[in-house]
This record gives C-alpha cells, structure tokens and sequence, in this order.
C-alpha cells in the first residue's frame, strides 16, 4: 500500500515549494496580454537607463540662425547657433506582490497541484494599471503631468459651430467636426513653422464611435473618421494615415468637465515615459509564522512631453 504524501508542516519546507513554484509562475504571467493597457500604444516607453538611477538627465537642443547674402570682403558672416536645454527627471519607486498562507502552500504540495499563477497575475496586472495611469493623468505627489493634462500644453475651445451655438460635435455637421479636427492638426503645423505634425489623435470613445458611424455624406459609404484619416495635413505631407484611438475618461477630461481630444505627435523626440525598471518579481520570503510573500516592483519617472508644440488639446467636443 503506497503510503500518502506528507503535508508540508513546516515553514523552510514550504519556503522551498513555494520558491520552486515561482520559476514556472513568473514566466507565465509575463506572457499575460492585457488589452485595456493604453500607455504602450500612446506613448514610447524607454527602458534603457540604469534600474537604480534616482533621476533621468536629457537634453532638448534648437537650432537658430539663417544664411544671408554677404560680400566677398564681408568682415563678418551670420551665425548659426544650437541652443541646448538640460531637464532632470526623478524616478520613483513603486510595488506591490502576492502571498500564500501556509495551509495553501500545504494542500498543493500534497495534492502534487502547482500553485495558481492567479495571484502573480493580479499584482502584474496592478502594476500595469498603475503605470497606465501615471501616464494618462500624471501624479501631483511626484510632480509628473500626464497625457491627457499637461500645462505646458496648448488648450483650445472648439468652435460654437453647432446647433444653437454649441461646440458639441453631437451638434454639429460633418464639415463643422471636420474643420475643428483639421483646425488642431493644421494649427500645430503653422504654429510651429511647419516643423511639427501630429500623427495621432486620442477621442473619447462616444465622439470616436459617432464620427466611426457616421457618413461624411448621406450619399456616400465613407464615414467622417474614414475621411480625417486620409485627408489631413499630416497624411499630405508624409502619405501615412493619421491614427485615432479611443480613451476613456477624455470625456470629462476638458476644462470644466467638457469632452477633450488630444493631438499630438507619437514620437520619442516628442514625448517619453521613462521605465528604468519594469515590473518584475523579487525572491520569495516568510513574513510570518505561516505567511510567505513574493514581493514585486518597478522603477518609473513619469511622462517627459518634451516638445509642447507638438501637442494641442480642444475642449469642449
């Protein structure tokens, strides 16, 4: 008669089982999708400075200065210049974990069961989630500004265009939203001396789902966000679409709670989260007579839009 497996009945015991498990956990919950994370499709997330650094140090540079007609015996010759600004960003730390009790840890050993990767999963899906809005709405404590509310941004009204003077877009026409969407593309191109152009644009999701459903023109197939897609001054100049995405929140996001979009330019020159650590799991320990933690963190100093004029916000949509 084959005799029962033992019950994990002490803790160094089942500091190892629970050590064991966390090789085959790890792996699986890194390979987790989670698709209602935005930060990683809205902005470039850079994760090549040192995990430990204590702040992040770049630099923008401008360059100044034009050629002229001079004369062969000119004494002088105009200068071009490169103006070079250095900004410091700090990077925080921020965790969180999971545990097994020991009576947990007992009946998987005894049942020749691995442990749930459940827990694992949720502290990795806390951590993205704090991430995410880090990035989106910043944090006053820290100093950082995010995506949707940057001062350093310039804040418009949308035009009162629409039915009884509204700014809304569920009161305006085709052509109305249009010149509003195109107004902020062209006015980030002109008020920048046609350097910048913003290939995104971030809707919330009701002003998103009503220009994706309706046509520019009754008598036509194309809808209204078929058409700024293809037919906007960043896609004249460059021949690429401009990319809408949907965000939720932007809805009250505006000035006295009104619908906010936000054009900018998705590029790493232009803005930057930096990550100098990405979350990831520490080795498991006793905190307890029979509890055990495995702690997990990671290393962040917010959202750098380093270039305001490539970005505009309208309110009031």
């Amino acid at each position: 008669m084959t005799a029962p497996r033992p019950l994990v009945t002490d803790a160094p015991r089942a500091l190892a089982f629970l050590v064991s498990q966390q090789s085959f956990i790890e792996p699986t919950v890194y390979r987790t999708l989670y698709p209602s994370i935005r930060y990683p499709r809205l902005v470039p997330v850079d994760t090549d400075a040192p995990e430990w650094v204590s702040t992040v140090t770049y630099y923008s540079v401008d360059r100044v200065g034009q050629a002229a007609w001079i004369h062969a015996q000119a004494g002088d010759v105009p200068r071009a210049e490169v103006l070079r600004r250095q900004y410091e960003t700090t990077v925080a730390m921020a965790g969180t974990g999971y545990g097994y009790d020991l009576e947990e840890i007992g009946k998987a050993q005894l049942m020749g069961m691995n442990l749930s990767a459940d827990k694992a999963d949720a502290a990795r899906r806390a951590s993205e989630e704090f991430i995410d809005q880090v990035v989106l709405y910043g944090d006053a404590a820290k100093g950082f500004s995010g995506l949707l509310n940057n001062p350093a941004v310039t804040t418009g009204t949308a035009a009162a265009t629409g039915t009884g003077g509204s700014t809304a877009w569920a009161q305006k026409t085709a052509d109305q939203i249009l010149a509003d969407i195109n107004g902020q593309l062209v006015g980030i191109f002109t008020g920048s001396a046609n350097v910048e152009m913003a290939d995104t644009l971030l809707l919330p999701y009701d002003q998103m789902l009503s220009i994706g459903l309706r046509r520019i023109d009754p008598t036509s197939p194309v809808t209204i966000l078929e058409w700024i897609r293809g037919h906007n001054v960043y896609t004249l100049e460059t021949g690429q679409p401009l990319a809408v995405f949907g965000v939720r929140s932007l809805e009250t996001a505006g000035t006295g709670g009104t619908a906010r979009m936000v054009a900018y330019r998705r590029d790493p020159s232009v803005l930057k989260l930096w990550l100098p650590m990405p979350f990831r799991f520490f080795p498991a320990w006793q905190t307890g007579p029979w509890r055990f933690e495995v702690p997990g963190a990671f290393r962040l100093g917010g959202l750098d839009i380093r270039r305001p004029g490539a970005f505009r916000y309208l309110d009031g949509i």
